[in-house]
């Protein structure tokens, strides 16, 4: 008599395409170490953007205000240093004169016989040779065929700088001279005088920019401000 068996219960499904392995499979997979879950940053929507606007118009606030204090700054710094603020400032080695400091000469005018050493920013000349020994000083209102416009007075303790640098200082100190408005009514050429080395052992320490007229005495007036 043949004694009846039931059929073993059918195994759940499986997902994937891993074959079944008997003894192995039969019962729940086991969970696995550790795991670590990767997404992509998501930006965050219209409503939860961050308002950034008041924090970039307090930045453009700071930059106009450091833009304005800076324009501050620069303009006083020009105000101090426009023409005629000083008579004499500071160039370097040396000290600069481009005002007259009254009187520029001893009265009465004209007088004769004038050495360079005595020559002040501001005196006419009538004649005028930049190599003589002495000149004739007159008044700058009379005809005339030169005026000391700017000088630089070097230290007395200084070394001698050279020609080619005395040369090159006696060119700054023309560009700094200060004409005024009667200098456009005559012909003028800028004329400069420094010291040789010879003049400078015996203590000459000048440089000296003229205004001339190679027309000869035709200047009537002074042609600083």
């Amino acid at each position: 008599m043949n004694q009846y068996v039931p059929p073993k219960p059918a195994l759940p499904p499986r997902t994937g395409n891993l074959p079944l392995v008997p003894g192995r499979d039969a019962g729940p997979a086991p969970a696995p170490e550790s795991v670590t879950w990767s997404q992509p940053r998501r930006e965050p929507g219209p409503d939860q953007r961050v308002n950034r606007r008041p924090a970039f118009w307090k930045a453009f606030l700071v930059t106009v205000i450091i833009a304005v204090a800076g324009s501050l700054v620069w303009l006083a710094v020009w105000l101090n240093s426009s023409p005629g603020t000083d008579s004499a400032t500071s160039s370097g080695p040396g000290v600069l004169q481009t005002a007259v400091t009254p009187p520029a000469t001893p009265q009465p005018l004209p007088r004769d016989g004038v050495a360079p050493a005595d020559y002040a920013v501001g005196d006419c000349f009538k004649d005028f040779d930049p190599q003589a020994l002495a000149s004739t000083l007159v008044p700058c209102d009379t005809g005339h065929s030169a005026q000391l416009v700017a000088t630089l007075h070097y230290p007395e303790s200084a070394k001698y700088p050279g020609a080619d640098p005395l040369k090159a200082k006696a060119l700054e100190v023309c560009q700094a001279a200060k004409l005024g408005p009667a200098a456009k009514q005559f012909q003028l050429n800028y004329q400069r005088s420094y010291p040789s080395n010879t003049s400078w052992e015996s203590g000459d320490r000048r440089v000296d920019c003229y205004v001339t007229a190679d027309a000869g005495n035709v200047i009537n007036a002074s042609v600083l401000p």
